[in-house]
């Protein structure tokens, strides 16, 4: 199975990064053989990704850049780079190949000296690989200083070095920065195209898989893990029962509580892990015995990592709290579609009498004014606003319509 079979719903951009990543492959032959270069390719040094949440951005980029690492030997019989079991594919593919480096924002900015090292490392060549390849998960997130740093490193990179920038909107990257990239916009997956993702490769009933899917209306992660964590699903049942309970202000003003601090509580159970196999790695770094004190001078070192990962914490509460507004936001507008009497397909039919009740209860205007109180507690979240306060004020107003 090749890295493009993960690719759902994408099948014109494949297409395209399968051609490249064949460029790049007769490229990187022919320079090994000391041949006459390619005159053409559909190959660049620097590539932007786009496209809505769901998507699949950065899974494309990681595909693509396990393509580009692949040394499958079918490749000298006129296949495709790409195969996906190869040691190139795959450990590019789960984060471990040497020359594929990955940078996320560990807060809401990716700072420079979060891009230091890396920049650095772009002007180096492949240690073992074929190419040198930078993941920018999160290039929207990147602050003045660290996209001019990136943007020094795309005008003149290296010649095996390749750049994969993600982010929603070409608009979230620097003009200065996307105009020396090629552009790639993905499309949200159809929701049968998903839930056939689903069946095929998680092996998830039918009937669950075309559930899940519409829920998450084409959001291929939010899906995979609907349809694979029963916890995921209990806190999405939680949230879709919040427009009962702000019926008075002391519901409303428990609901916005109790929303926080599921937020906090799936934030810490995703951080405890990572934290700890983080602080154990640096101090066995720092020559730290088992158990025993650090080495002296070193105790600035590990403040960094320690407040790296408090930004870790808080961003990955507020991406908790943001997808529980996105299926709020999703429950609301399928309230307004019973409303209008339109046929768009109701993502939460399992919610079915819940949502009767509601359009019956209220009027379109107020279900609008409900949908834009959620967008504004999102926005305040963007705006670093206190969680409680945020979803206090958004609970507030989804109580007074």
């Amino acid at each position: 199975m090749t890295v493009w079979d993960d690719l759902v719903g994408q099948e014109k951009v494949s297409d395209q990064l399968a051609a490249a990543a064949r460029d790049a492959d007769a490229f990187v032959t022919a320079a090994a053989a000391d041949g006459p270069l390619p005159e053409t390719s559909s190959m660049t040094h620097a590539w932007l990704f786009t496209g809505p949440p769901g998507a699949g951005v950065t899974q494309t980029a990681r595909a693509f850049a396990a393509a580009l690492q692949c040394v499958s030997p079918d490749r000298a019989l006129g296949g495709v780079p790409g195969c996906g079991f190869c040691d190139g594919c795959h450990t590019a593919l789960i984060g471990t190949h040497a020359d594929v480096s990955t940078v996320a924002a560990v807060g809401s900015q990716i700072l420079v000296d979060d891009m230091r090292d890396t920049v650095r490392k772009s002007f180096t060549s492949p240690a073992n690989g074929r190419w040198q390849i930078i993941l920018v998960e999160d290039a929207e997130r990147l602050n003045e200083k660290s996209a001019n740093a990136v943007l020094k490193a795309v005008e003149e990179p290296a010649p095996r070095t390749v750049w994969l920038l993600c982010a929603p909107s070409v608009e979230d990257v620097l003009p200065t920065i996307r105009s020396r990239c090629r552009h790639l916009n993905l499309r949200t997956p159809s929701v049968a195209a998903v839930a056939d993702m689903l069946v095929r490769r998680e092996g998830i009933d039918p009937e669950v898989a075309a559930a899940v899917a519409g829920a998450t209306q084409g959001h291929v992660d939010r899906a995979r893990r609907l349809a694979t964590d029963p916890a995921a699903r209990e806190r999405r049942a939680a949230v879709l029962k919040l427009p009962l309970r702000v019926a008075d202000v002391g519901g409303a003003l428990k609901a916005a509580q109790e929303l926080v601090d599921a937020a906090a509580e799936d934030a810490k159970q995703l951080a405890e892990d990572m934290d700890a196999k983080e602080t154990e790695e640096l101090k066995a770094a720092l020559g730290a015995a088992q158990g025993g004190r650090l080495p002296r001078g070193t105790a600035g070192v590990m403040k960094d990592l320690e407040d790296k990962q408090k930004r870790r914490r808080t961003r990955t509460q507020r991406d908790s709290l943001d997808l529980a507004l996105t299926d709020l936001t999703a429950f609301y507008r399928d309230v307004l579609a019973l409303q209008l009497g339109s046929r768009v397909a109701i993502a939460n039919a399992d919610a079915g009498d819940v949502l009767e009740r509601l359009a019956r209860e209220g009027t379109p205007e107020a279900t609008l004014r409900r949908i834009e109180a959620i967008a504004a507690c999102r926005d305040a979240l963007d705006r670093n606003v206190a969680p409680l306060l945020a979803v206090e004020a958004m609970t507030m107003a989804l109580r007074a319509g």
